[in-house]
């Protein structure tokens, strides 16, 4: 669980981080470096959920080693499937991860959204839809890791 203070938004308790897979923590459905370790450090504090239509077909092989919880959606409405998946969780106890279009209603609803943009780019509408637009997903792991970094960029 991450207790996270964040300006404007008071308290909020994390229990689930939801992420997409390619785009967000892959490019061309390889993980990218650095992602394992950070998402193993995050998977000890809260419960790691991919959420993907897995385009290249290779994330449950470049998960298989990550204690993560791995949902592959069909490729209708995925946008809706991903905010089905964090309203099962309890939105107000998520924070999502992504960069497509198909990401915005997930970093709408979720307690805090973060939005990557990296080698796929990202969305606009995944941008103006996140409390927080990074360009690595490392960066973005990192401030959960180190929560403190969010304060900063979220405080008025």
């Amino acid at each position: 669980m991450l207790a996270l203070d964040i300006p404007g938004k008071g308290k909020i308790v994390i229990k689930h981080v939801i992420l997409d897979f390619n785009g967000t923590l892959a490019a061309d459905g390889k993980l990218i470096p650095g992602v394992v370790s950070r998402l193993e450090a995050l998977s000890s504090l809260v419960g790691v959920h991919v959420i993907t239509a897995d385009t290249n077909a290779s994330a449950r092989s470049e998960l298989a080693t990550i204690p993560c919880t791995l949902k592959i959606i069909g490729h209708d409405q995925q946008d809706r499937a991903k905010l089905e998946y964090a309203d099962a969780l309890g939105p107000g106890n998520v924070l999502a991860v992504g960069n497509g279009r198909n990401d915005v209603l997930l970093l709408e609803k979720a307690a805090l959204g973060i939005c990557v943009i990296q080698f796929e780019g990202a969305a606009v509408a995944s941008m103006q839809a996140a409390d927080i637009v990074c360009v690595d997903i490392n960066d973005a792991l990192d401030l959960l890791l180190r929560s403190h970094r969010m304060t900063a960029t979220l405080r008025n």
